[in-house]
């Protein structure tokens, strides 16, 4: 798996799993719990993981809705 998006914003992840989704590609968001225990203050960032097989399909889909792709 790769790490496709980084971010405390929870709208960002949201809007990035919606836009996966209807594209058909399956994604994984990590990291969900360390948000839990920290009080939902924002300081852990959350990760949306994809196949690595479906990584440049996926960058291409956010990258196209103003959505920023880690490397």
């Amino acid at each position: 798996m790769k790490m496709l998006l980084r971010t405390t914003d929870p709208t960002e992840l949201a809007f990035a799993r919606a836009l996966l989704q209807g594209e058909g590609i399956d994604c994984f968001e990590m990291d969900v719990n360390m948000s839990v225990l920290e009080g939902s203050v924002g300081i852990f960032p959350r990760r949306l993981m994809v196949a690595d097989h479906d990584f440049e399909a996926a960058a291409t889909v956010l990258s196209d809705n103003g959505l920023p792709v880690c490397d």
